[in-house]
């Protein structure tokens, strides 16, 4: 493919990824340390540019797999960030997605390709690279706006569990303490929700029935 055009200026695009998982009552959110300028030794999103051969979706899923170590999780295109300063080496339009993993799906050592990776709360973040910190601001703002009228949480949940933590894991990303008795009762209304039969008699607290989400993708609310 000829892709010499005499009078068109050259623009690269990269993918860049908010992977976001919930642990210790907290919203996080993956960074990786850059090895190279520009921000060398910043943390910055994990991302990468887009190659010539590959969709925008394949190119997040690649960089996802790559940077995570993980496939086959909830992942949504997020929005197109093309400041003319965000990349002082040229050029540079990122479109951003953001991904959902439960913390027990995450591996340890997600790949060989990343030696230096954190997992950084949300709403408190070090200094990042690029603009970052704004994709992650916006990533924040997106799950929020979902979680309120669809059951995006499934994807950060284990396959069963009790609706006591099924509302936690919906006070955590709104950030907002919910009524137990009226967000059950919403909840259970949806229909979105089955009983598994089985009850958890873990640690001290009394027994509880399981549930599940009756089919693992979006849905809503009301």
């Amino acid at each position: 493919m000829n892709t010499n055009y005499p009078g068109y200026e050259q623009v690269a695009v990269t993918v860049d990824l908010v992977v976001f998982t919930v642990n210790d009552d907290a919203l996080n959110v993956m960074l990786v340390k850059r090895a190279e300028e520009p921000f060398a030794d910043r943390w910055s999103l994990p991302g990468g540019f887009l190659r010539s051969s590959e969709s925008l979706e394949d190119a997040a899923l690649r960089v996802l797999k790559e940077k995570a170590g993980v496939e086959d999780v909830y992942v949504e295109q997020l929005y197109t960030f093309g400041d003319l300063a965000r990349d002082p080496r040229a050029r540079v339009i990122t479109v951003a997605y953001f991904a959902l993993i439960p913390w027990k799906e995450l591996v340890s050592s997600p790949s060989d390709k990343v030696t230096d990776l954190m997992w950084a709360s949300a709403t408190r973040l070090p200094k990042l690279a690029f603009d970052h910190r704004e994709i992650v601001a916006y990533a924040v703002q997106r799950l929020r706006a979902k979680a309120g009228y669809s059951n995006i949480v499934y994807a950060l949940m284990p396959r069963q569990f009790r609706l006591s933590e099924l509302q936690r894991m919906y006070e955590i990303i709104m950030n907002d303490k919910l009524d137990k008795r009226n967000f059950r009762k919403r909840m259970l209304a949806t229909g979105l929700l089955q009983e598994t039969g089985r009850k958890d008699v873990a640690g001290a607290h009394r027994p509880a029935m399981l549930y599940k989400f009756k089919k693992m993708e979006i849905a809503f609310l009301d």
